[in-house]
């Protein structure tokens, strides 16, 4: 039976390194017949609320619960604002089909540019599980006085009971399976509600995992050693916001944006989850086969992994690595000269040449 994917392409570079992934993806189940996708392509983002007024249809979340997964580009363009956007369709996705996991690898590929000096693979070998459903980004609060002098705005975050113990129990499961420590972010020290309760759930967790090795950083010391001391981090747990923050600064020492892969996850599958770059829709570029797709590829082959084909997702991440050692068909912000297609092809061709049967 086939996966049926729903493809969001979004907006600026989204549509050209989609396209790539939707390539690379039907090119494996033409390797493999074991692997069928049914790509069903949705029109939703900024242009389509610059002609309707919404990021995708009324009925957008029910049409997307008849999917396996979600597959998208990106989301934001100039003239739509950011919080517009990012509710209209990403949030209200992640929040709908309760994505609570977001799982982020901060991995030094092989080839990848490292701008942490005398680091190498070895040293920089993370993944984060960021908390997707709540804490910072739960959207209540009040404003208060709105255009007086004196207005007023709260901002609330919401730490729930269930939504810190499964984030945590999740990665401390994956850290058992994989034999990995487990690292919590959190900032204790000044967020006396929040932060606290985190740590006091974090804490009652452990005693379940005597076997996992624990660490807990406040946020700006762990920012800090992620860059002086990558390699004691393995899987690290932390929340919503810390999680969004750390992780651009995780794609920074592991060769940039371009190669930044997020898979958001409902890990019980009742709903579809998603799979996407997070490198945002840089509109500056879009349209000129610029953009880098190894992003969109990796979280190709995150989706794959989800799915249970683990081996294609190997597959996909070596494929990625020959092109960064390679170094002749790589886009312009890895030093190359090479299209957005041109790349994608270039993945393609490795995965023919090295396994079709």
């Amino acid at each position: 039976m086939a996966h049926k994917i729903a493809v969001i392409a979004g907006d600026g570079i989204g549509p050209e390194v989609l396209t790539e992934g939707v390539k690379v993806l039907n090119c494996i189940s033409q390797l493999d017949s074991n692997i069928q996708f049914d790509f069903t392509h949705f029109p939703w983002g900024c242009e389509f609320y610059s002609q309707t007024g919404k990021m995708m249809d009324d009925d957008g979340i029910e049409q997307l619960s008849q999917f396996d997964a979600i597959f998208l580009g990106a989301v934001g363009y100039p003239g739509v604002p950011d919080h517009i956007s990012l509710w209209g369709l990403l949030l209200a996705i992640r929040k709908n089909f309760e994505q609570y996991v977001n799982v982020r690898p901060v991995k030094l590929l092989k080839g990848a540019p490292c701008p942490i000096k005398g680091k190498t693979e070895k040293d920089i070998d993370m993944i984060f599980i960021r908390e997707n459903s709540e804490g910072e980004y739960s959207g209540t609060g009040s404003w208060l006085f709105k255009n007086k002098p004196h207005e007023v705005v709260i901002q609330d975050s919401v730490f729930s009971r269930v939504g810190c113990e499964r984030i945590i129990r999740y990665a401390f499961e994956l850290a058992r399976k994989q034999n990995k420590s487990v690292t919590s972010i959190s900032k204790s020290n000044a967020l006396n509600y929040s932060m606290v309760f985190w740590d006091q759930i974090f804490n009652e967790v452990k005693a379940d995992y005597p076997d996992v090795k624990t660490t807990t950083y406040l946020v700006d010391a762990a920012a800090m050693l992620m860059v002086t001391h990558p390699e004691r981090f393995e899987v690290v747990v932390t929340s919503n916001l810390f999680g969004d923050i750390l992780t651009d600064l995780g794609a920074a020492i592991s060769g940039g944006m371009g190669l930044a892969a997020g898979a958001n996850l409902n890990p019980e599958r009742q709903y579809p989850s998603m799979f996407e770059p997070i490198h945002g829709s840089a509109p500056d570029i879009a349209g000129k086969q610029l953009a880098n797709p190894l992003a969109t590829l990796w979280s190709a082959s995150q989706l794959l992994e989800f799915f249970g084909h683990k081996q294609w997702a190997k597959h996909l991440i070596e494929a990625i690595e020959y092109l960064l050692v390679e170094k002749t068909t790589l886009t312009p912000d890895l030093g190359g000269n090479a299209k957005t297609a041109q790349v994608g092809d270039a993945i393609v061709k490795y995965l023919i040449d090295h396994y079709a049967k």
